[in-house]
């Protein structure tokens, strides 16, 4: 049985970390609303673009003069998945999910002969994929967002996944993230950015968009080409912006769920301690009166 100090001592240090889980479950309250009221105001307009992009692809389809952001290589034997994670940990299940669904998607990409590249954003997702996939990281960046995400930092990693599929070092890119659905939940989501794959994209929205308003008529000044050479870049920094603001808001809602949970198993802890010392405590007071009696009665 352990002694009533170590007991004591046990209380203490749960009581002072339920502290702790306590006001880090308040901070994450606070930046959540914030960062879900940016996640909200992005989505319509990310996904308004799309809509715009998909009019202007069915418009392009078949043509040779097409943007290879949108027509592509014409490959597929290299595929470059950029995951998204925090750089914090102490947010439950956040980046494993992520990381646990990535593994999935490379394990079946190279039973499929694909060759795999992998750019991580975020300190948690590197250290988790080096120990299994860590030849195949080329490219990483942690500390985004870290005051907020900020379109900046976004569309300097879309011109540089840009750069990139210039030069060839991929065929298909797939950006990796949690989608802010509620505190309690948060969806790994895939999301095709090259090249820009209708369907795909469509499947992402959040509203199902008919075809009669993607085939709807638009007249386009300049032409088709020239508007998605310019488009399509705007349209990987805007994407990317939208899966780091979703990033944000997941990963304070995954805190505050997990530091929530851990106050109260503090709580329950504390309890269950403090039974056991009170027990401890009483049947150390009754073996000591029973000492006092018998001495009594010796004497």
């Amino acid at each position: 049985m352990a002694s009533l100090k170590s007991l004591r001592l046990r209380i203490n240090s749960v009581k002072q970390t339920q502290k702790i889980t306590s006001a880090m479950k308040l901070v994450a309250a606070s930046k959540l609303r914030r960062a879900q009221e940016a996640a909200e105001a992005a989505r319509p307009y990310a996904e308004r673009m799309e809509r715009m992009l998909g009019s202007l692809a069915l418009a392009m389809a078949g043509r040779e003069d097409a943007p290879r952001l949108l027509s592509g290589t014409g490959n597929d034997k290299s595929h470059l998945i950029v995951v998204c994670t925090a750089d914090r940990g102490l947010c439950g299940g956040f980046n494993s999910s992520i990381v646990r669904g990535v593994r999935l998607k490379i394990q079946e990409l190279q039973n499929s002969g694909k060759n795999v590249k992998i750019y991580t954003v975020g300190r948690k997702g590197r250290e988790q994929l080096r120990r299994e996939f860590g030849e195949l990281i080329i490219e990483h960046k942690q500390g985004i967002g870290r005051r907020g995400p900020e379109y900046s930092e976004a569309s300097e990693i879309g011109e540089q996944l840009t750069s990139m599929f210039e030069n060839e070092q991929f065929d298909v890119c797939t950006i990796v993230y949690n989608r802010f659905h509620s505190v309690m939940s948060q969806v790994v989501t895939f999301q095709q950015l090259i090249p820009f794959t209708l369907e795909e994209n469509r499947n992402q929205a959040e509203e199902n968009v008919d075809q009669k308003e993607l085939e709807s008529a638009y007249d386009f000044e300049p032409d088709e080409t020239v508007i998605l050479e310019d488009i399509l870049p705007r349209n990987l920094g805007v994407q990317v912006f939208r899966a780091l603001l979703e990033n944000a808001a997941s990963e304070q809602g995954a805190r505050m769920s997990a530091m929530d949970n851990a106050t109260r198993n503090a709580g329950e802890m504390i309890e269950k301690v403090t039974l056991e010392y009170n027990r401890s405590r009483q049947a150390q007071i009754t073996k000591e009166l029973i000492e006092i009696v018998s001495g009594a009665e010796a004497l």
